[in-house]
């Protein structure tokens, strides 16, 4: 399986942004690859706060101390480049330039009704006997958007 670490926005909008991010841990998971979005899981509630730097900082490093062992970078676009993910990109090339390697980055985008396509449903209840859920599945994510990559 493929170790991917993916890049996309945190800060500003951090709502919109981890809703993003969801949507692109569903694409990368469904192309069969292993993402790590350190951003999404350092940040979370009693871990690091973003908006202190130092706390920041801490994250980034971190997330940047698993880059040797990915196989790839893989930034999401749809939102533009940030400043950190700018930082992640930078040091996926810093890294490849230690290796003699080229870096193996690889820019994508969900494209058009990504916002749709990590809608939980049915999050909070007994779970959803829908067709494509089946009895009592919960926490499974509805997409308008192809299965396979």
């Amino acid at each position: 399986m493929k170790r991917v670490i993916l890049e996309s926005p945190f800060a500003g909008d951090v709502a919109r942004n981890l809703h993003y991010l969801r949507a692109c841990l569903r694409d990368s998971l469904l192309r069969g690859e292993s993402p790590l979005a350190s951003h999404g899981l350092y940040t979370q509630p009693g871990v690091l706060r973003d908006d202190v730097p130092a706390e920041r900082d801490a994250g980034i490093e971190a997330g940047f101390a698993w880059r040797p062992f990915a196989n790839a970078t893989v930034v999401y676009t749809d939102l533009g480049i940030s400043g950190g993910m700018q930082r992640g990109i930078d040091d996926a090339k810093r890294i490849a330039r230690l290796r003699g390697e080229e870096p193996t980055i690889e820019y994508r985008q969900l494209g058009e009704g990504w916002d749709r396509a990590s809608e939980p449903h049915d999050f909070e209840g007994d779970g959803c006997d829908c067709e494509r859920c089946g009895e009592g599945r919960q926490f499974y994510l509805h997409t308008d958007r192809e299965e396979s990559p």
